[in-house]
């Protein structure tokens, strides 16, 4: 009830595509058209209105350089409530004005969450202010289960619910929701391989943290997660997988190109894990939850290009030629004939291994598909060059 009429329901519906894609029925959670474009609005506010039933509290503070930064932001000022978020110098622009749109006090400290998050606990002890956790509270896990909710109202016969995991609010709580509910449901989580402080806690039925979180799925990036989550994931979900950035990256390319939709790397796992063909899915409906998609402009064409190259539709390499006239011509008419487009070229002439009338030439191609790209290769390595793929 805390939330009714302030989120929005957002859309659980049938992909086509990928259904045919993975041979089973794929239904996908569109949270990344939420209110603040992510799920993080729903535990914020459920925090901050059961705070205010107990006697409203002078102000909230949270850190955060993201999702949540802006959905406490929004929760507190739609109840009336001051706000303030101490948010990593290194946090994008972007992300900065969004949350001061949103009606936050912005404090920008330290290079890190962690730093931000210390520099936010001295100010609550200043001020008094209620500080907003992103995950290890039982409101705002409460709050993200609602998207549980939503999936058993608009799909009953689900058989698989897939979500992503950072600090372990959103898993914790849907996986909690829907066990009590309908047992029978499979949980999985999903995190990176280079953030996966829950995957190993899992595996080990013991709290671990890792030393680093490194992924482009900075929604997610994680190095100690929440040890009330940890504790419900550990008793309700059934299964923790991990993504590759490269799986990411093709996923959000495909829901950009498939689906037209903005999908943040965080928000993205779950599809990631769906179509990395490690989950059994088969004759199976499957719900993904797309948490956010509050992606960076500035980032996304970086995303596409590791997307591209991981479908096999960029293709990097380098070879050897003589360093004269007349030798990148032959060498481009040879991609010409196999329907190669040379994107990015680049010579190398001051490699200590060459000799004095070689040149290093690094190239990008476009290509359609993975074969097409072997086919270049091959077409290459017959007229003499040796081919190294990058």
């Amino acid at each position: 009830m805390n939330l009714k009429d302030i989120i929005h329901n957002t859309p659980l519906k049938f992909s086509e595509t990928f259904s045919q894609m993975v041979g089973s029925s794929i239904y996908l959670k569109y949270e990344n058209q939420q209110k603040t474009g992510s799920f993080k609005v729903r535990g914020a506010h459920n925090k901050i209105v059961t705070l205010i039933k107990k006697g409203a509290p002078p102000a909230v503070i949270a850190s955060s350089a993201g999702n949540h930064a802006q959905g406490v932001a929004f929760a507190a000022s739609s109840l009336g409530i001051k706000s303030t978020i101490v948010m990593p110098k290194s946090t994008p622009i972007a992300k900065v004005a969004a949350t001061e749109e949103y009606g936050a006090e912005i404090v920008l400290h330290g290079d890190c969450y962690d730093d931000a998050y210390k520099k936010a606990m001295d100010l609550q002890a200043e001020s008094g202010a209620v500080f907003i956790h992103p995950f290890d509270d039982e409101d705002v896990i409460a709050g993200q289960a609602t998207i549980g909710f939503e999936i058993l109202r608009d799909l009953p016969d689900v058989d698989i619910v897939i979500l992503p995991a950072g600090g372990g609010g959103l898993l914790a709580g849907v996986a909690y929701y829907i066990k009590q509910l309908k047992p029978h449901v499979k949980i999985i989580g999903v995190q990176s391989t280079g953030a996966d402080a829950i995957v190993r806690s899992f595996s080990s039925s013991e709290y671990v943290t890792t030393e680093k979180a490194a992924t482009i799925a900075d929604g997610i990036a994680v190095k100690i997660p929440g040890t009330m989550t940890v504790s419900l994931i550990q008793k309700y979900v059934d299964e923790m997988v991990t993504v590759t950035d490269g799986e990411i990256a093709a996923a959000i390319l495909l829901l950009l190109e498939r689906d037209k939709q903005v999908v943040e790397p965080a928000g993205a796992a779950s599809l990631a894990a769906v179509l990395s063909n490690r989950l059994d899915l088969a004759d199976k409906k499957a719900a993904c939850v797309l948490s956010g998609g509050n992606i960076d402009v500035s980032f996304i064409h970086k995303i596409v290009e590791k997307g591209l190259v991981s479908r096999g539709r960029q293709l990097k390499l380098r070879t050897v030629m003589l360093d004269k006239p007349g030798s990148l011509e032959k060498f481009a008419s040879i991609a010409s004939k196999c329907g190669a487009n040379i994107i990015m070229v680049q010579h190398d002439r001051l490699d200590a291994d060459l000799n004095i009338n070689e040149a290093i030439l690094h190239v990008n191609f476009e290509v359609s598909s993975p074969k097409h790209g072997k086919e270049l290769v091959q077409a290459l390595e017959q007229n003499g060059y040796k081919v190294t793929i990058e």
